[in-house]
């Protein structure tokens, strides 16, 4: 049994959100929130947020235990990318691309043995 949760279009760049996802992937629930608390990056109180509605997933609409849940999958897609004009000299007018990412998180219960 899997629980899932899924930001989409967060207004972080997905090459920036990757990296506190991979911190995450394949540790424990409770590891990975202590990880996500203890990493000075701007995307992980996000990634810490999509976590914890993958918890309450699992354990409403699935009955799992939560102290026995593993981060099972942890990738970052890219979402719409908003493109802004910056003025520059000459007047001329140069591309800025402000990236997004969709985030998602897969939970599986722990095998006992």
């Amino acid at each position: 049994m899997q629980a899932k949760a899924v930001a989409r279009t967060v207004r972080i760049a997905p090459r920036k959100a990757r990296l506190v996802v991979d911190l995450i992937r394949g540790k424990q629930v409770g590891e990975a929130i202590a990880i996500l608390r203890h990493t000075p990056k701007a995307a992980s109180p996000i990634v810490e947020k999509v976590l914890n509605s993958a918890m309450a997933n699992a354990e409403h609409n699935y009955e799992m235990e939560v102290n026995n849940l593993v981060v099972a999958q942890a990738f970052v897609d890219e979402g719409p990318t908003l493109k802004r004009f910056r003025p520059r000299a000459m007047g001329r007018a140069s591309a800025i691309n402000k990236r997004t990412s969709h985030i998602t998180i897969v939970l599986s219960e722990k095998k006992e043995g």
